[in-house]
Parts: structure tokens; C-alpha cells; sequence
């Protein structure tokens, strides 16, 4: 049975996406860090969700993450418009373009952490400013687990921020060419050593269709990415892997190399069946018997 309050807080940004990929436009469709690693941490334990929407944002979303198990006492909802993105894919469906940012409500968001999360043992901090990521820090009272999310645009505008978000967290999760900026290297596996030093436990390495890398203490574990047969949007496939990791770590109730590993492999499973559809659709439609299934048939394509 689950925990009345919520074991796990994710808090990030939630928007309204108008994508284009070569297979299909889609307008005013939900996206943001928090909406794509709720859905994703459902299937494990119930997310309590910090993000922030404005009074246009469609009843059906909120419907959507209730019906999921989402804990929505942490969502704001302030007059205006909510955070707007739309970008274009090129045909590889690893590059994209940004067309238009529109913050809105998201420009001057304030994360509060209600009375019921903040003793969550287990935190993930979407990719949001490093100053609001501290002002979160500093509401939860003795988080066991904290994964760190971050992007280019604060390692170079407020890396001393960022680095004091760095130095309390578990485990810092970086794309390829962040980990190389942030640690100032081309060598990936230089730039975890380095990563490490700053004062996570683990520095988690994402390699998109490629897989990711985790670096530690205890050493090196590469893990493929889950092939998924279609791909028909890859927007917030990172952030469904950290939510689908975060999640299955919440419900193993441990933190071990064992589990770590096999965390990570759930949030590869389930970003796979993300990416088969546009923003959060394919997540409405699986259960955890067919993650399961596709658990297993991992198992059987690496060593875990």
C-alpha cells in the first residue's frame, strides 16, 4: 500500500508544447520536466508535483495526473498563461530547433513545498534555475536521495549557484555535452571523475539513443537506452528516464549499487514507450504489467 503522503517530490516545469517532427505538427499539447517524470514515477510510487500553471491551463491535464495517482498539492496555479514552448525536429530526431519561448507564469515561479513533501526521502530537481533548486533545498528536512537535473544555459550564467545545488545532491544527471562544459574536458569518463569531486555520490551520464553512463565510487556501469520500434517524439524522453528511475528507486525503499542499476533500466523501459507517441499519451496508456514485460525482455538484451 502507498504511502498517504508522498515519498517522492518532483519539482521542475510544466508547459504547453506545440512540436513539429517529421511525422506529424502537434499544437497546445502538455509538456515540462515535472508533467513528463510525474507520469513516469506513478507506475512505482504516488509524485508529489511542485510545478506552476496559469489559469488557461486545460482541466483535462490535471484530470490526466489525478487519474495516475499524482499528489497535486504542490501545483500553483497563478493568473496568466502558462509557459509556452514550440520547437521543430530534424529528421535524425536527436537535433532540434527552438522556435519560440514564452515563460509567462513560469518566469517569476517561486516552488513552496507544502507541509506533506517535505519530509520526502527521496527528491528529484528538474531542469530549473539553481537558485530556485537551493530555495527547495532549503524546505526539505533530511531528503535520503536527491537527483540533480540541470541544462547549459545555467552552467554558463549561474555556475556558483549550480555548483552549491551540486555539492548537496546524490546524484548529478547530465547530458554529454553539459558533463563536457561543466568539467571543462572532451573525455566523458574525465569529466564524471571531476563531476564526482564536486560532492555527489554518482554522476549519471545521459547518451540519448545511446544509453547513459553511471560513474562512481564503485566504479563504471553502462547501460544501452531500451530500443523502441517507432519514435514519434523525443521531447522529454530525459526527463521520463528520471522520473522512471526516481520511482522505482522510491518503491525499492534502498540505496544500493543493486538498485540504482536497476532504476535506471525502468526509466530507460519507460522513456522507451514515451517516445512511441506526442507529449504524454503513451505514459496514459501503459500499466506496469507491460513495463514489466518489456523489464523482463531487457533483462534478456544486457547483463544486470
Amino acid at each position: 500500500m502507498r504511502s498517504k503522503s508522498p515519498q517522492l517530490v518532483i519539482v521542475g516545469s510544466i508547459g504547453i508544447d506545440t512540436i513539429e517532427t517529421p511525422h506529424a505538427r502537434r499544437e497546445e499539447i502538455l509538456g515540462g520536466s515535472v508533467s513528463y517524470a510525474c507520469m513516469a514515477a506513478s507506475f512505482f510510487t504516488r509524485p508529489g508535483m511542485v510545478g506552476v500553471v496559469g489559469t488557461d491551463f486545460p482541466a483535462e491535464y490535471r484530470t490526466a495526473w489525478k487519474k495516475a495517482g499524482i499528489d497535486l498539492a504542490g501545483l500553483q496555479t497563478e493568473q496568466g498563461r502558462t509557459f509556452r514552448w514550440s520547437g521543430v525536429y530534424e529528421q535524425n530526431m536527436d537535433s532540434r530547433s527552438t522556435l519560440s519561448t514564452e515563460l509567462n507564469v513560469f518566469e517569476n515561479f517561486s516552488p513552496e513545498i507544502p507541509d506533506s513533501y517535505r519530509a520526502a526521502p527521496y527528491l528529484l530537481l528538474a531542469n530549473i534555475a539553481p537558485e530556485l533548486q537551493l530555495h527547495v533545498l532549503d524546505q526539505m528536512t533530511a531528503p535520503e536521495f536527491i537527483l540533480l537535473d540541470t541544462m547549459d544555459l545555467w552552467i554558463n550564467s549561474a555556475r556558483p549557484k549550480l555548483l552549491e545545488v551540486i555539492a548537496r545532491c546524490t546524484m548529478l544527471t547530465v547530458n554529454e555535452s553539459e558533463a563536457r562544459l561543466l568539467a571543462d574536458t572532451n573525455s566523458l569518463l574525465t569529466a564524471a571523475q571531476r563531476l564526482l569531486k564536486l560532492g555527489p555520490h554518482y554522476v549519471l551520464i545521459k547518451k540519448g539513443s545511446a544509453g547513459s553512463m553511471l560513474v562512481s565510487d564503485n566504479g563504471i556501469f553502462l547501460l544501452h537506452a531500451f530500443p523502441p520500434e517507432m519514435v514519434k517524439d523525443p521531447t522529454g524522453a530525459g526527463d521520463t528516464f528520471a522520473g522512471g528511475l526516481m520511482g522505482a528507486l522510491a518503491e525499492a525503499g534502498k540505496i544500493d549499487e543493486k538498485s540504482i542499476r536497476q532504476a535506471m533500466a525502468y526509466g530507460s523501459v519507460i522513456a522507451a514507450f514515451g517516445v512511441e507517441e506526442f507529449s504524454q499519451q503513451r505514459l496514459e496508456e501503459i500499466n506496469r504489467r507491460q513495463i514489466d514485460q518489456r523489464m523482463d525482455l531487457f533483462k534478456s538484451m544486457v547483463a544486470l
